[in-house]
């Protein structure tokens, strides 16, 4: 929302009237409607400028903050993808250290049951 060239040639068409206005003031002459009537479009000019520079902080404003969420989303999207890795490998290592149970248990049964096998033989052998 930069000033166009018609802003500027707007501004020095009345400034000449500008200036004969504020010597009146000076003066203590008194001013007529037109006089008002240009001192009321130059300051609603500069007020529409304010405005103008206002608004265009606001969008750079915006367009920092547009950006500052798109690196949080991205963030994120890491964080997720991070989360997802780790659970994938917890669940890895839950199931390895449950097959490493399972086959203990499996070879402590078997041992077990060979060991009554073996007593009962002997047994039946007395």
């Amino acid at each position: 929302m930069n000033k166009t060239r018609v802003d500027d040639m707007l501004i020095e068409m009345i400034a000449p009237k500008i200036d004969e206005i504020n010597q009146k003031f000076t003066n203590g002459e008194s001013l007529s409607q037109d006089d008002i009537n240009t001192l009321l479009l130059k300051s609603q000019y500069n007020h529409i400028n304010h405005l103008d520079d206002k608004l265009n902080e606001t969008v750079e404003s915006v367009k920092e903050l547009e950006h500052k969420f798109q690196n949080l989303e991205h963030k994120f999207e890491k964080l997720e993808l991070d989360v997802k890795k780790t659970l994938s490998e917890f669940k890895t290592d839950m199931e390895l250290s449950i097959q490493k149970a399972l086959n203990k248990n499996m070879m402590l049964l078997i041992v077990v049951i060979g060991f009554f096998m073996t007593l009962s033989k002997i047994i039946d052998k007395f």
